[in-house]
């Protein structure tokens, strides 16, 4: 078997290694794997005082990923997201509230905005099969209540679909 070697890269302003730092400390499995960091001699387009990190690698629950710190200008956007699957309710609780603090906004639809810019989206297991459901009125009453969510609540979601 082959390692993935892909990995998501997020673009900060200044803030990868605290953005770093604080999705290591939520997620299981989950470590910073290196830094490195500007120095006087970095020369980019764009220079943050010297110590500040240029690149950190991580690991969020077996996933790679990196984070650039590459300068203004470049904000984070809702068309890239992570999208987190969780067993049960609780788990859907402890992500939501995890990510939006100090700072992080609730969307809609399961989505958040952690304080960083960054997008969730807060699923739980059972969410796809639902409103992949063969029948179109399920399917549709799930959807429709979904709608009127913020963070997902299966189970209203399924009620919704059996018509209660």
């Amino acid at each position: 078997m082959t390692s993935c070697r892909i990995a998501p890269c997020l673009w900060f302003n200044g803030e990868a290694e605290d953005a770093a730092n604080f999705y290591v400390s939520i997620f299981p499995d989950s470590r910073i794997e290196s830094v490195s960091r500007y120095d006087e001699s970095t020369r980019l387009p764009v220079t943050f005082p010297a110590g500040t990190a240029l690149v950190v690698e991580f690991t969020l629950s077996g996933q790679r990923f990196q984070a650039l710190n590459g300068g203004p200008g470049v904000p984070h956007s809702e068309a890239m997201s992570l999208s987190v699957s969780c067993r049960d309710a609780r788990e859907v609780d402890y992500y939501w509230s995890k990510l939006t603090v100090n700072g992080g906004s609730e969307v809609a639809c399961g989505w958040v905005k952690d304080r960083f810019g960054v997008s969730w989206q807060i699923v739980p297991e059972g969410l796809i099969a639902l409103i992949s459901d063969a029948d179109a009125g399920r399917r549709n009453r799930a959807l429709q209540v979904m709608l009127t969510m913020k963070k997902l609540d299966l189970a209203a979601m399924r009620a919704a679909a059996d018509g209660r």
